[in-house]
């Protein structure tokens, strides 16, 4: 895949010494730069969206993917919104610098060669975050194994198992070849949790692992941070002890079992990641007391996710924080400062926005949208659980409250994973819907390809994000992060981050928790039609709105922050850390997310 010079990563002519770094971040996907199609969704953005602060604010950090060779998909939707799937193949060879390290794996009673590519993420100051990319796609190996790294989540349970065999051990054995001897080893979410077996080949110093004892394990555990991310049981990833042996090996399937990383008879990456981690945190205050109550063994902290301000923030919005608010890009707490910004200088940004937002949808798809109507915009991952047709519930009152306040515009995106066949038939209900309900009041749209450019332009240009999650499932949550940035309030469920974000009719508004998806459709409907269409009937006080989401939620939503968090809390705490499993009595007396104890 050649790519357009304007998306070309960016490179320096100085190459990054991993020999320095002291944290380790290991994300099966990263969103690394538009053109590469490293990621999937929200986890590989919330990866990079670290790595993009990290790289601003100088930290001493370098990370660990898998290059995807094929890419996540481009999506293609009928007239009736039926999904199909192409690959996106790239050649990192033509796009990127090598590592020049070639390692090698003992994997399926094989040996395995990996190598890496690397790419420079460079911050406002210059300084460099290596992220390094393995490669099976080395001559010499099997044919089957040089495809291991091309495509993301894709193949079965085996074809996952040995990727995330891959990314743990090849992950280690890539930075020991470089000289990289990191203080921290960070696991976003639990794929790369096999990393924590090859730290305790290291702590045996040439000892079979069969001779580890628990103090090997806890010199492990000091160097290992983990991050989970889902309270969905699908998203913890598990194989059968079977396909464990045969990809590891005896003796590693053998230590697994021995440290007691089984969960149900089955090897679980999550429990690998929490029996070997010194520090496990959610990423939501909520999420953190949801992933406690699953894993009542282990203490969860919890640390908010954010976004990275000067990725998502539109270019008219940074033009004005430039100009009015020095230093928001190194230190995001001045976003407090717009509030010595005229709100009507806010608002002008966010029209200019909205004006991109149709004019690239106009050209793409022939479809016009009036900038004068409040639009909503729901864009997100495909999946059941986000109800993405709760909007649509009662399409008599959604016709009605369109007619009654001048119009209504309704931008749907998201892609679903290729075998989830529900999360297809949604949107094949959306497009089922908007062609019943499109009217010269009320017109629905669903936004073909979703990914990290119309991401940027749905929450840099609609005027409400809408997020109807199934509570709890919603672990954090980022789009309505990157929507608020921009000046766009939430309408959302009470789930995820938004339960720290929402400020009644001043950053946004609460779907209230209802009986059944018919009563939370009512209280949609209730916000839509009595307090955020009679708002943004008044130019002022919508204005006034869109300043309040920038200075209270950006100020706080974004990496910088959260970045800051994992430094103190999780890297380098005041003190170390005392992590117990937790007993009844302690689970009825210590608050979920109570601050790290001090020794």
């Amino acid at each position: 895949m050649s790519l357009p010079s304007a998306l070309t990563p960016s490179k320096s002519s100085v190459t990054p010494d991993p020999t320095t770094r002291a944290i380790a971040y290991f994300s099966m996907e990263i969103a690394l730069s538009q053109a590469l199609p490293t990621y999937s969704g929200g986890l590989g953005m919330l990866a990079g969206d670290t790595l993009r602060s990290a790289a601003d604010t100088s930290a001493s950090m370098v990370a660990i993917s898998l290059v995807h060779r094929r890419g996540y998909f481009r999506q293609k939707l009928s007239d009736i919104g039926q999904q199909t799937e192409a690959d996106v193949p790239w050649s990192p060879e033509t796009t990127l610098p090598s590592a020049n390290k070639v390692i090698s794996l003992t994997m399926q009673g094989r040996q395995i060669l990996v190598c890496a590519w690397r790419f420079d993420v460079i911050g406002v100051t210059g300084h460099i975050i290596p992220v390094y990319l393995l490669d099976t796609d080395v001559e010499g190996n099997d044919p089957w194994d040089r495809r291991l790294t091309d495509h993301l989540y894709g193949g079965d349970t085996y074809y996952r198992l040995c990727q995330e065999t891959v990314l743990g051990l090849g992950g280690v054995a890539l930075l020991h070849a470089l000289g990289c001897k990191p203080d921290v080893y960070h696991m976003n979410e639990g794929h790369a949790a096999l990393l924590a077996l090859a730290l305790l080949e290291d702590q045996l110093h040439g000892k079979p692992l069969s001779e580890a004892t628990e103090a090997d394990i806890e010199a492990v555990r000091k160097q290992c941070v983990f991050t989970t991310h889902t309270p969905v049981p699908a998203g913890h990833d598990q194989f059968g002890l079977d396909q464990m042996y045969q990809v590891l090996g005896h003796d590693l399937g053998a230590a697994i079992e021995r440290s007691g990383c089984l969960h149900n008879n089955l090897m679980n990456m999550t429990y690998i990641a929490l029996r070997f981690s010194r520090f496990v945190n959610g990423v939501a205050m909520q999420h953190g007391k949801v992933s406690q109550q699953m894993f009542p063994d282990y203490t969860v902290y919890s640390i908010t996710n954010g976004v990275h301000a000067g990725t998502w923030v539109s270019a008219y919005f940074q033009e004005l924080l430039d100009s009015e608010v020095p230093h928001w890009r190194t230190d995001n707490q001045y976003f407090r400062s717009v509030y010595g910004i005229e709100p009507a200088r806010i608002a002008a940004c966010h029209n200019k926005g909205k004006l991109r937002l149709f004019s690239t949808i106009a050209k793409r798809s022939g479809h016009h949208f009036n900038p004068n109507v409040l639009t909503l915009g729901f864009a997100r991952r495909v999946a059941t659980y986000k109800r993405a047709s709760l909007l649509l519930h009662d399409p008599a009152r959604l016709v009605a409250i369109a007619e009654k306040i001048g119009g209504l515009q309704i931008l749907y995106a998201g892609k679903a994973h290729p075998a989830d066949n529900a999360g297809k038939g949604l949107i094949r209900d959306v497009y089922a819907s908007a062609a019943k309900l499109n009217s010269s009041a009320l017109k629905i749209y669903y936004v073909e390809n979703y990914d990290w450019e119309l991401g940027a332009l749905l929450t840099q240009g609609v005027d409400v994000w809408v997020n109807t999650p199934r509570r709890p499932y919603e672990a954090s949550g980022t789009s309505g992060m990157k929507a608020a940035l921009n000046g766009v309030p939430s309408l959302s469920i009470l789930d995820g981050w938004w339960i720290e974000g929402c400020a009644e009719n001043t950053t946004g508004w609460a779907i209230e928790d209802g009986e059944d998806e018919a009563a939370e459709a009512a209280s949609l409907y209730d916000k839509l039609e009595n307090s955020i269409a009679p708002m943004y009937a008044n130019p002022h006080a919508w204005s006034r709105m869109q300043q309040h989401c920038i200075a209270i939620n950006g100020s706080f939503f974004n990496t910088h922050r959260m970045l800051a968090q994992y430094f103190g809390n999780a890297y380098y705490p005041a003190a170390p850390l005392t992590i117990e499993p937790i007993t009844e009595h302690r689970r009825s007396t210590d608050a979920v997310t109570a601050q790290p104890a001090l020794v």
